[in-house]
């Protein structure tokens, strides 16, 4: 029985090197444009209008960072306000959905099937935008308050599934009924039990989580009017689009300085170099949750 369940999951010497190899071409397709995009954001405009975009500048140039950095304490007031809304709505939104989660995963509790089907209900229906908006800044008085970036997105029903089909899995249903009988109550099983067991689980999801409020532009675009309070993806948003408003007025064109301001604005480099300062933190911190995927992958594939 031994011989045959290590036959079937073994693979051959030639299927792993043909396997590597895809798996090589994978990653290439992942990291050729990061790198495209990085030598495009070190490029003049002159010779991106040349030659276009190159993996090896033809004339570097600093020009789209430079425009960036003219902004001063506002991009570093952007990025610190994005730091620190980032790192605070992931903190809560795991702690509530993780909380939600293992609620929705006890088979005992009387409204499991109630929640999990109000959870689902939210996937498919959504109020929209306008009724959003009234709420938010009607009712609850959100805007222009860090508030509007975490509490709106707090809950992620997907992210909630995801966690609670880990903790079903990875967490033996016995380890829970024998906390019970030495008298554990929820909160004692929830903080010595799920959160230890779940690091997995929590690494991928709050990963997910950090990135998705990172990556979010809209919502300080609707609500926030404070220069202090301004997310980054925002501040870099808003700057793309007065660069191409000015690029394309044509009215601006037909005069001497008009043509001199125009000429002096970086384009696609501007583009690029934007879109290296958003990604660079989320590049920089995925290396140290990647071991957990692995472990998210593996846990549940041995069963009792």
């Amino acid at each position: 029985m031994n011989r045959n369940t290590n036959t079937l999951n073994s693979i051959s010497k030639r299927w792993n090197v043909v396997f590597n190899i895809l798996l090589t071409l994978v990653a290439l397709t992942m990291l050729i444009p990061l790198a495209l995009m990085l030598a495009v954001s070190f490029s003049s405009s002159a010779s991106i209008s040349k030659v276009g975009y190159t993996f090896f500048p033809i004339e570097w140039s600093l020009e789209g960072y430079r425009y960036l950095f003219k902004m001063g304490d506002q991009l570093l007031a952007s990025y610190e306000i994005t730091i620190i809304y980032s790192v605070l709505g992931t903190l809560l939104g795991l702690i509530v959905m993780l909380m939600f989660a293992y609620v929705i995963a006890l088979r005992d509790f009387p409204l499991r099937k109630q929640l999990t089907w109000f959870l689902f209900f939210t996937m498919l229906f959504s109020g929209g935008l306008v009724p959003s908006y009234i709420l938010n800044v009607r009712y609850y008085h959100l805007q222009d308050s860090i508030w509007i970036l975490i509490l709106p997105g707090l809950v992620s029903a997907n992210m909630v599934i995801i966690l609670r089909t880990f903790v079903k899995t990875a967490i033996p249903e016995g380890l829970f009924e024998a906390a019970k009988i030495d008298g554990a109550g929820h909160f004692t099983i929830f903080f010595r039990i799920v959160v230890p067991l779940s690091k997995a689980g929590i690494a991928t999801v709050g990963l997910f989580t950090f990135v998705a409020k990172w990556n979010d532009w809209f919502t300080g675009m609707l609500y926030i009017d404070n220069p202090k309070l301004v997310p980054l993806q925002t501040l870099l948003t808003k700057l793309q689009n007065s660069v191409d408003f000015l690029k394309t007025n044509s009215k601006m064109a037909g005069t001497a300085d008009g043509m001199q301001l125009l000429k002096s604005l970086p384009g696609t480099n501007l583009r690029m170099a934007c879109t290296v300062i958003a990604i660079a933190p989320v590049l920089i911190a995925y290396p140290f949750f990647q071991r957990y995927f692995v472990n998210g992958m593996t846990i549940g594939s041995i069963k009792e």
